[in-house]
């Protein structure tokens, strides 16, 4: 939801899109979601009964994926995007963007899949949206599709952990060991602390050694000496 909810004050801090007005009145509804969905939902009612303004769309549909109503806020995004009165390309491509991210978290990758590449029409050097498309790509275990857009991710975004575990994850799958090692250690040295990144290390090493690979880590265990038993 937090990607979500960035992704929003992009829209927010555009001075093409609203009115001063709507910007400070949908920068408001974000923080409201953050504290109270159901009252941010409320108020975006209220503030759509005054004028269908778009800031007044975007706000019940943020508000209803935050209320665990993922499928019908990202159709709402998506109805927004290619509304009319949306906006320019820019803010498009960000409603499309957030659209693909709730069809993700309604666990629906098909619909994402379509609206991320939509999105990526809009927003074509945007590495986040390649990433987001793998991760739909995963979960239709559809490996080389999600490892191609995790290349372009990472070459858009070098810096991005998540996107390096991904491609270690997908390459584990795709049995490319060394690979997947190599893109695990760079997201440990990129976020040492997340517990996905230290699992999936875990599972690679555990792979390698299935594999009769060398323990790359040099944590090789060593084989404690066997107690020797004398008889009688």
């Amino acid at each position: 939801m937090r990607s979500i909810l960035l992704l929003s004050l992009l829209v927010a801090a555009a001075p093409s899109a609203f009115a001063q007005t709507e910007e400070q009145r949908l920068e408001h509804c974000i923080d409201q979601i953050d504290k109270d969905a159901e009252v941010a939902y409320q108020d975006g009612l209220s503030w759509l009964a005054k004028g269908n303004r778009p800031a007044a769309r975007h706000c019940t549909a943020l508000a209803l994926i935050a209320l665990g109503q993922e499928a019908e806020g990202a159709a709402r995004l998506e109805e927004l995007a290619n509304a009319p009165d949306a906006g320019g390309l820019e803010e498009r491509g960000v409603y499309l963007a957030q659209s693909g991210n709730a069809w993700l978290m309604a666990g629906l990758p098909d619909q994402a899949i379509v609206t991320l590449t939509n999105a990526m029409k809009l927003r074509p050097d945007d590495g986040e949206l390649y990433k987001d498309r793998a991760r739909a790509y995963v979960l239709q275990k559809k490996w080389d599709e999600a490892g191609k857009d995790l290349d372009s991710a990472i070459q858009l975004s070098a810096g991005n952990a998540e996107a390096f575990r991904l491609r270690g994850h997908v390459l584990l799958k795709l049995n490319r060991l060394d690979d997947a090692w190599k893109d695990v250690e760079t997201a440990m040295r990129l976020a040492p602390k997340d517990i996905d990144v230290i699992v999936l290390r875990g599972d690679v090493r555990e792979a390698m050694r299935l594999a009769g690979k060398d323990d790359p880590s040099g944590l090789d265990t060593v084989e404690a000496p066997r107690t020797r038993i004398v008889g009688n």
